[in-house]
């Protein structure tokens, strides 16, 4: 715990042995493909391979070598925290608070997830990402169970579909940080076998553009040791409720959710926010589930086109899709940006509420697999209960019936009752024992001793 505000410095430590990197980011993608449901990593193509969906560095190339940010990003703005960020003897403070709860996790989420909820609020600190992810979405649990899985589907030859469509797409994840600036660096490389492994692992859902970021990230953080068409009505039925003239707005000018939603969904908003925010929009998504996704969605909605002026600036589909993908950077700062999500009222129920209304009005004729929403998982708490219960019934053992013979007992004579009845209990005492003992008249006997108590 540096004196200092941890940063990717401490985490790219972490980036030195390639060859034990990746199992743990495959587990951790994972489960967070079961925490956000199968249905959102389906092959999906967003656009063609002409355009993707990196950044208009990845058309100019690097420019000179400049220094790296704390995050790694080599000219990046986040060298020095910004305004409203935590000072150094807060951050290690939350230090301690993390290495306090992950030291007794089951512990901690048996008893205290709230705290857990609320210390992912606030933010994972930097240096122990690598420590705390794996635990709120179960990985270390699913690693342990499956210790030699992935090497297996490391050392296996992948589909070369996905191989070659994953090669083209490798200089395209974060081309200007540290760590995938070279093509035949390890980070490209760890990139290329953690996405190749989950092919063969998933080969039903195979590769699309969106999970290369997500693993980019991952590979950025995690230390050596270790259905969109759906939702896209959901989170409109959603913007009715909660913002109906930045729906109306929506439908007049033609921008239906699947020009802008996929791409914030499925790169976990890795595409589209500041790198700090993205951070912190992981830390509670792993920590609440998918409604965060969501909030974070109805958030930038309201911060590109929640005023009367910003509608009437955004007069046609193009306008206002800029608008949905270039919000000013002075919103978003990060302790405000995240202060706003968790305020955005959606609760869990809400959304499992409207996700049964919109799954019971899809079409039977729907392409495709049927979305199972119900599969997802809300958050660390539920996955932690559901790998509990898994350990405990996979532990449960059937007990073998023993029949156990008592030996007779021997019969003793039948005990008769006392008759007490009109008699005291110090008059049992003394005919028991002998004479009666000599004192003062009955009237003043009962005073002098407990023994005289009537029943």
């Amino acid at each position: 715990m540096g004196a200092e505000a941890p940063g990717w410095s401490e985490a790219a430590s972490h980036t030195g042995s390639p060859h034990i990197l990746q199992p743990v980011v495959a587990w951790v993608w994972g489960t967070m493909a079961q925490a956000l449901g199968e249905d959102l990593v389906q092959p999906f193509e967003l656009q063609d391979d002409s355009s993707s969906l990196g950044s208009d560095s990845e058309l100019s190339g690097p420019g000179p070598y400049r220094q790296a940010d704390r995050y790694g990003f080599i000219g990046g703005s986040s060298a020095e925290p910004g305004p409203g960020h935590p000072p150094a003897d807060l951050i290690r403070q939350r230090e301690m608070k993390w290495v306090e709860m992950t030291s007794h996790w089951e512990k901690t989420m048996s008893r205290r997830y709230k705290k857990v909820k609320m210390q992912c609020r606030k933010g994972i600190p930097s240096a122990l990402r690598a420590r705390c992810w794996p635990l709120l979405c179960g990985a270390h649990v699913c690693q342990k169970n499956s210790p030699g899985t992935y090497q297996e589907l490391a050392e296996a030859p992948g589909d070369p579909q996905w191989m070659e469509t994953i090669s083209r797409d490798l200089h395209r994840q974060f081309p200007l940080h540290e760590m995938f600036v070279s093509p035949q660096g390890h980070g490209q490389q760890g990139l290329l076998q953690v996405l190749k492994a989950y092919t063969l692992h998933r080969p039903e859902q195979g590769y699309c553009q969106a999970q290369g970021p997500v693993a980019a990230v991952l590979l950025m953080h995690l230390p050596p040791e270790e259905a969109v068409q759906l939702d896209a009505e959901v989170f409109m039925a959603l913007l009715r409720r909660l913002l109906p003239r930045v729906h109306k707005h929506l439908q007049q000018v033609g921008v239906g959710p699947l020009l802008y939603l996929p791409e914030w969904f499925l790169c976990l908003f890795a595409r589209s926010l500041p790198f700090p925010i993205v951070l912190r929009v992981w830390d509670a998504f792993l920590s609440e589930g998918v409604k965060v996704l969501f909030r974070v969605g109805l958030t930038l909605v309201r911060l590109a086109l929640g005023t009367t002026e910003q509608r009437l600036a955004c007069p046609g589909l193009l306008e206002t899709l800029g608008a949905l993908r270039a919000i000013p950077p002075t919103q978003l700062q990060e302790e405000v940006f995240m202060s706003q999500v968790h305020s955005m009222a959606l609760s869990e129920q809400d959304l499992q509420r409207e996700i049964r209304v919109q799954l019971a009005r899809l079409p039977e004729s729907t392409s495709g697999p049927p979305p199972r929403p119900q599969a997802r998982l809300p958050g660390a708490q539920a996955i932690f209960e559901a790998q509990q219960l898994a350990g405990a019934q996979g532990a449960a053992k059937p007990e073998v019936p023993q029949i156990v013979v008592q030996p007779p007992e021997e019969p003793r004579p039948p005990r008769r009752k006392p008759q007490t009845r009109g008699k005291t209990f110090h008059g049992l005492l003394t005919r028991s024992r002998g004479p009666p003992i000599e004192g003062p008249p009955r009237s003043h006997r009962g005073s002098t001793s407990f023994l005289d108590t009537r029943f």
